[in-house]
């Protein structure tokens, strides 16, 4: 049930902002909506926590978000070679374009992102409480989202990401209160997000859910707790609320289920791989219809997928040799299973172009703004793999259709 706010007055830093008071198990929760990059979140969070008492501080971070928070310094000791190895260049782009977006509107007021969040961690430690983090890996959200979605709205997610980058308009402090109503992510996707039931899902409602179960899980574990700051993205807090309200199933079994990464659709692969071996199989035929044919279509797929594949590596501003890299590593794609042709090139700028320390320490600064992505060397490499990628995959179906129209 929901109860009313304490009897006594509250503290002025407190005024106008979202509360919800809510009871569930015998817990009570203390729900504070914030604006993530806003001076008066930070200064409401200490307010409670300095008049009321808790026996725990719940926050909307991740094990991986509260880390970056503690250690904000944890990108200068980021392997960018593994990184591109093990498949996660693209995650690592799309958490720095995220962060960049929270960073630019905070750099104007003198306050971190997360400030909030962290304000909360550190005063609950400071009173010796427990410190719960509820949210779910915004790397299991990124992937859910995409996932959820259909081929061409995928496109303009990476839009969405995109346009974070080079919006240039300057926020005003109001509007940044303003963001109260929405989620980071929701803002960042936020066409998207509000015309797309499963992409908001995704972003909003599942973590919703899951906050839920992971508040009242934590609660089971901890039976001494009577009492609960929580504080979220003030985008959560209706949802929160209700779920806390009415959720009755197990919340470990629940919030398993959410934490679950679906598989992959496997079609867009075989799409892929049928038509790489559509166009293999039509310069086959053309040898063998004509030996000159046959050259004439085996050039046109080397220009396309190499040729582009090079035009995305000079886009991110890459070395030459990243350029020829991926100009001999795209037409290869049938060849050489394992790392495509963005990877190759991107290591192959990481390894001509060695990121230097100051390029990690200014990482997080030097993507707040769009001319960041092409000086810094770690951005840049990010962006040679997203480029030569994007090349490749335009190459391949330009070529294909080449191919096609050559031959009839």
């Amino acid at each position: 049930m929901t109860i009313p706010e304490p009897a006594a007055a509250l503290p002025a830093a407190l005024d106008g902002q979202p509360i919800e008071r809510i009871t569930r198990d015998g817990v009570q929760y203390v729900v504070l909506g914030t604006a993530h990059v806003s001076r008066a979140s930070v200064e409401a969070v200490q307010a409670l926590l300095e008049h009321e008492n808790f026996d725990a501080v719940a926050i909307e971070l991740c094990d991986s978000r509260a880390a970056s928070v503690r250690d904000p310094e944890a990108f200068k000791r980021m392997d960018l070679f593994q990184v591109i190895r093990q498949g996660k260049a693209g995650m690592v782009a799309a958490s720095l374009v995220l962060s960049s977006f929270q960073r630019r509107m905070a750099s104007r007021y003198g306050i971190e992102p997360g400030a909030e969040m962290k304000a909360a961690m550190e005063g609950g430690q400071a009173r010796n409480l427990p410190v719960w983090l509820v949210d779910r890996e915004v790397g299991t959200t990124l992937k859910r989202a995409w996932r959820s979605v259909g081929f061409w709205q995928r496109f303009g997610l990476m839009g969405g990401l995109m346009a974070s980058v080079f919006d240039k308009d300057e926020i005003a402090e109001e509007d940044i209160e303003n963001l109260k109503q929405n989620d980071i992510l929701e803002s960042a996707f936020s066409d998207f997000a509000k015309g797309s039931q499963p992409l908001y899902r995704a972003l909003i409602g599942e973590r919703d859910e899951y906050m839920a179960a992971r508040l009242r899980e934590s609660a089971t574990r901890a039976p001494a707790v009577q009492r609960v700051l929580v504080v979220i993205g003030a985008g959560h807090l209706k949802g929160l609320v209700e779920q806390l309200k009415n959720q009755q199933r197990d919340p470990a079994t629940l919030a398993g289920e959410l934490a679950i990464v679906p598989p992959a659709a496997r079609w867009p692969k075989y799409l892929a791989v049928g038509l790489v071996l559509a166009v293999f199989g039509l310069i086959a035929y053309a040898f063998t219809r004509d030996t000159s044919v046959g050259f004439a279509v085996l050039r046109s797929w080397i220009l396309f997928t190499g040729g582009l594949a090079a035009v995305g590596a000079f886009a991110a501003g890459g070395h030459p040799l990243s350029a020829l890299a991926a100009f001999i590593a795209a037409p290869l794609k049938p060849f050489r299973p394992g790392i495509p042709a963005g990877g190759i090139s991107a290591m192959t700028e990481a390894w001509v172009r060695k990121p230097r320390v100051g390029d990690f320490e200014t990482l997080a600064n030097d993507v707040s703004h769009w001319k960041g992505w092409w000086t810094n060397r770690v951005a840049r490499t990010l962006l040679n793999f997203f480029f030569v990628s994007l090349g490749t995959l335009a190459g391949e179906y330009l070529a294909g259709f080449h191919i096609v129209k050559a031959l009839l």
